[in-house]
């Protein structure tokens, strides 16, 4: 019994076909070769055309039907995980008005900062679990205010995977899950933020309807099927943002359980039983996937916006162009911990709201032309990211969250010694690494949400940790070098 999971980012779309009977991946691709493209046309700004991705879950979708030995005609379900927090209007025909404004834009961060004030802290975080912020219901009063004529056309507001699923199906409909990302959803209540729609004037009707995240969403369409080269009526059941998706990828579902990622964002993400929310609103609290007025699951996010790129913006500008990332990773392991006491804060992609929304930059201290080079800067780019899940975690602590266990799947900056045993020491916890990611995930969950397997934990089969990294015993060259790095991001914060 096969499904497939469509993983569809800001760089890549990524799809994995899955025999969820066996627990096996039976082909997995990505698409395009090279990252797609994201518009800046003002600093701050990040725009992507939707039909970019549409295009690309087309070409990783014929990628895998060269790789596979079974015909995608026998795939039974489709589940989709896509980038949270961006913002796509479509008109009545289901086109977009306007290119998306995507997740890392943050042209609507005075506008949430100035709604969190006038509607109430407190109100705020009992209700939403969070400020209005830089999402994507604060991007859409941006665009009521500034682009009034596209926002008078608009017939409903999607997030990607929502405009993934009208392409799949022709069906405009999301999830409270994705509501609850755009700070949309009123918890207490059960139902939509209504205080917040008035106070940005929008209208309610631009809301598509509810589904389940895990359950029935659709069916693939005629046309769909042609394009794509599927079976018409196939079921889409399951739909979610990445980083809740990422947590389900590795079985991270109820209350302690904590799960990370480090790509070109990297987040940890833990689930609570509680509708728990951090009065500095720091760190953000949504929906999981298999949440239920009656039985709350929180997703406690943090995210930081310069991870992985910070280490790709490294590789560019030291300009060897045939430089792999495992090179790079065993170059930064030659440099001692602490990297001989040269520190980077890598916040150089916006603002970050474990910082109060606050954009102070990428910031490098301490550099001394003497005794640092390539392995300093390489291994100060990792441990900066890792202090700074560090500081994170330390704010997830605050809130009573105790993680002991970190799992994260076997990609990107975890594929580097040095940021695992870093982050297990520092953070003082053991780290589980997983051979899986979002596509996977999504498949899995697509055949709960069809029907085909009965029960979420179920969908799990073939899951096992490929290795653990255990905190070093002695960990004072680690938390010297952590309180190092953290001088100079206090005086930031409060300059």
């Amino acid at each position: 019994m096969y499904t497939i999971g469509y993983d569809v980012g800001s760089s890549f779309v990524k799809a994995a076909l899955v025999d969820v009977e066996r627990g096996t991946v039976v082909a997995k691709a990505s698409y395009p070769d090279k990252e797609m493209l994201i518009n800046a046309p003002v600093p701050g700004w990040a725009e992507q055309d939707p039909a970019t991705w549409w295009k690309a879950v087309k070409g990783v979708t014929g990628i895998l039907a060269a790789q596979a030995s079974v015909s995608l005609k026998d795939v039974k379900a489709i589940g989709i995980s896509y980038q949270m927090h961006g913002l796509v209007l479509v008109g009545k025909d289901g086109t977009p008005l306007r290119p998306s404004i995507i997740w890392c834009d943050s042209r609507a961060t005075e506008i949430g900062r100035a709604a969190f004030s006038a509607i109430g802290e407190t109100v705020c975080l009992n209700e939403m679990l969070n400020s209005p912020g830089n999402f994507t219901a604060s991007k859409l009063c941006w665009v009521r205010q500034n682009e009034p004529s596209v926002y008078e056309k608009a017939y409903k507001m999607l997030l990607p995977g929502d405009y993934i699923a009208l392409r799949l199906t022709g069906e405009c409909r999301t999830t409270i899950s994705g509501l609850s990302e755009g700070i949309l959803w009123d918890f207490p209540g059960s139902r939509v933020a209504e205080r917040l729609l008035s106070h940005y004037q929008l209208r309610k009707d631009l809301l598509a309807d509810l589904v389940p995240s895990i359950g029935l969403q659709g069916y693939v369409s005629a046309a769909a099927a042609l394009e794509l080269g599927l079976k018409a009526g196939i079921p889409v059941s399951y739909r979610a943002g990445d980083q809740p998706n990422n947590a389900l990828s590795l079985n991270v579902l109820e209350p302690g359980e904590i799960a990370a990622t480090a790509g070109t964002s990297g987040v940890v993400y833990t689930v609570s039983g509680n509708l728990n929310c951090d009065p500095q609103s720091r760190i953000n609290a949504f929906a999981h996937v298999n949440h239920r007025p009656e039985a709350p699951r929180v997703g406690i996010l943090l995210c930081i916006n310069g991870t992985g790129i910070s280490n790709s913006w490294t590789r560019k500008l030291i300009g060897e162009s045939d430089l792999t990332y495992d090179q790079m990773n065993q170059t930064a392991a030659l440099s001692p911990v602490g990297s001989k006491g040269l520190s980077i804060l890598p916040f150089g992609n916006g603002a970050e709201r474990m910082l109060g929304d606050r954009d102070i930059g990428a910031q490098l201290h301490h550099l001394n032309f003497n005794i640092h080079g390539k392995p300093e800067v390489l291994r100060a780019v990792q441990e900066g990211v890792v202090f700074s899940f560090k500081y994170g975690i330390d704010i997830m602590r605050s809130l009573k969250i105790q993680p002991t266990v970190l799992k994260a799947g076997a990609a990107n900056m975890f594929l580097s010694p040095v940021f695992c045993k870093t982050l297990a020491s520092v953070a003082g916890v053991t780290i589980e690494l997983y051979n899986t990611d979002g596509a996977q995930g999504a498949a899995r969950a697509a055949a709960v949400g069809a029907g085909i397997v009965p029960h979420l934990h179920d969908a799990f089969k073939g899951l096992a940790a490929l290795r653990s990294i255990e905190p070093e015993t002695n960990k004072d060259d680690y938390l010297e070098a952590y309180s190092r790095w953290l001088a100079p991001l206090k005086r930031s914060l409060q300059s």
